[in-house]
């Protein structure tokens, strides 16, 4: 997701729909590099950074409450296509069997996918993304929510006309079990959230990650390491990119 296009392949993974606008702060992944390369050059991977500035991320905006112990030696890939992002990310309007199977093919359980999802709890997203699924048309969606998202969205989103809005209205800025609290008040942005509630099994769990202190950051620190071992590259063809914007 981190290299830009170029005339062999102009359209990497960071232009897919899933990404493209949302997906940024590539240079804060750029200046941690830069920094990373002047002490030990050809040393650290671009995919090793971005999964310890998400653990890092992880633990200043929790207040230092999710501690992840990531395991380092990824390598980089040389492949890079729009259509991976398609068909690797759940879309936000998939039913909770659709997440279940989507994980489940990537070796993650459906306990680590509620408990994922959690990081919906710091983010924002653009109108396009949940309007039609959840305001425009009948859905579990609380009406006071409904009507604050009407306030902030276009009725049909454009891409000259496509907001963003926190993913977390309460406390967007910390990583906290409070997206639970919202999924449980019928407050959440996407029909893939809401979903959680439709199979009991996902909604008990929802349920504890929304009341049990500390159960929620423990799990989660748990499954984050679960799912940065996915699809790991440690040898062939694997690199470590100078710059991790394109390939050596």
């Amino acid at each position: 997701m981190l290299l830009d296009p170029t005339p062999a392949n102009p359209k990497p993974e960071k232009l897919s729909p899933p990404n493209f606008p949302s997906l940024r702060g590539f240079e804060v992944i750029d200046a941690a590099k830069d920094a990373v390369e002047k002490v030990c050059p050809g040393v650290v991977s671009c995919a090793d950074i971005v999964a310890f500035a998400a653990r890092d991320a992880a633990y200043f905006l929790s207040r230092f409450r999710v501690k992840i112990n990531v395991p380092g030696g990824r390598l980089d890939g040389r492949r890079s296509l729009d259509s991976d992002a398609l068909n690797n990310l759940p879309p936000p309007n998939f039913n909770v069997n659709q997440l279940i199977g989507a994980f489940a093919a990537k070796g993650l359980d459906a306990e680590d996918m509620v408990v994922l999802s959690g990081a919906h709890t710091v983010g924002r997203s653009h109108c396009s993304s949940f309007v039609s699924d959840r305001v425009a048309a009948p859905s579990d969606i609380n009406g006071g929510f409904a009507n604050f998202l009407k306030q902030r969205c276009p009725a049909n989103p454009t891409s000259s006309n496509d907001p963003t809005v926190n993913q977390d209205a309460v406390t967007p800025n910390a990583f906290d079990n409070q997206y639970y609290k919202n999924v449980e008040a019928h407050k959440v942005l996407f029909a893939s959230d809401a979903a959680l509630l439709t199979s009991p099994a996902t909604a008990k769990m929802v349920s504890d990650n929304a009341n049990i202190p500390g159960w929620w950051e423990d799990k989660f620190a748990k499954a984050f390491v679960k799912m940065a071992s996915v699809g790991v590259k440690t040898g062939y063809p694997g690199e470590i990119r100078r710059h991790c914007r394109v390939v050596n």
